[in-house]
C-alpha cells in the first residue's frame, strides 16, 4: 500500500493530523497492522518478527480515535523496545516506558487530544503501564466513544451485589474490588471471575 493510501486508511481510525506520522512508522518498520474485533482482555497487542514474518500490531476496532492512537503508540513502543533489546527486558519495564514516553511526544505537541485527555495522559506518563489498566485515563477516553447506548454502563458503576450482563450474555453478581477488577460471580456456574472495572455491561437487577 502506498503511503498516501495508508494515510487515508488511518484517518478512518485515528485523528487526521496523526496519520502521516503513524504511516511513516508503519513503512519504516514494515509493520502489518490489523484492526481486530473487540477483545475483553486487551485493546491491542504486538508480535515480534518470527521465521521471516513482519512486525505485527493489532488494535481493537471499537476504540474511539484518541484511544486507538494511544493504543497504537503503546504497541509501537513494544516494537522499538524489541528492536533495541529483543527479549532481554520485561514487556513493560523501564526500557519500554522510555520508548513509550518518547513516541507519544509528537502527538502531545500537536492539536490532537482534547484538554481533558491531555491532562489524563500527562498523569498516565508519570509512570506508564498498560493504558487499559489506567482507570482514570479510560474513564476520560470513554467520553469520546463513537456510539452512545444509554443502557450500557461500566462494571464500576454497577451497585455492589447487583446482577449485570456482559456482552457475551453471561450474568454476573458484582462483588468486591481487587485493584482494577471486581470479583464477580457467574450466576449460572457459581464460579468467581475478576472483571475489569471498565468492562461494558447492562444492569439487570439491583438488590433492594
Amino acid at each position: 500500500m502506498h503511503k498516501e493510501q495508508l494515510e487515508n486508511a488511518l484517518k478512518r481510525v485515528i485523528p487526521e493530523p496523526a496519520a502521516p506520522i503513524i504511516a511513516s512508522w508503519i513503512k519504516e518498520h514494515h509493520v502489518h497492522l490489523h484492526v481486530s474485533k473487540k477483545r475483553k482482555s486487551k485493546l491491542g497487542d504486538y508480535r515480534a518478527p518470527f521465521n521471516g514474518s513482519s512486525h505485527r500490531i493489532t488494535v481493537n476496532h471499537d476504540l474511539n480515535p484518541f484511544d486507538f492512537l494511544i493504543t497504537l503508540v503503546h504497541e509501537f513502543a513494544h516494537l522499538t523496545t524489541w528492536n533495541k533489546f529483543k527479549h532481554s527486558v520485561p514487556p513493560h519495564g523501564q526500557e519500554w516506558k522510555t520508548e513509550y514516553k518518547q513516541l507519544i511526544q509528537p502527538f502531545m505537541q500537536m492539536t490532537i487530544f482534547p484538554e481533558d485527555v491531555k491532562v489524563a495522559l500527562r498523569r498516565h506518563f508519570v509512570n506508564p503501564s498498560a493504558s487499559c489498566s489506567d482507570l482514570h485515563l479510560q474513564r476520560v477516553l470513554k467520553n469520546y466513544d463513537r456510539k452512545k447506548d444509554e443502557t450500557i454502563t461500566t462494571v464500576e458503576s454497577v451497585p455492589f451485589g447487583a446482577l449485570f450482563k456482559l456482552r457475551n450474555d453471561s450474568v454476573f453478581k458484582k462483588g468486591s474490588l481487587r485493584r482494577t477488577r471486581f470479583e464477580c460471580t457467574d450466576v449460572a456456574t457459581g464460579r468467581n471471575y475478576l472483571v475489569s472495572a471498565m468492562a461494558e455491561c447492562k444492569i439487570i437487577k439491583v438488590d433492594s
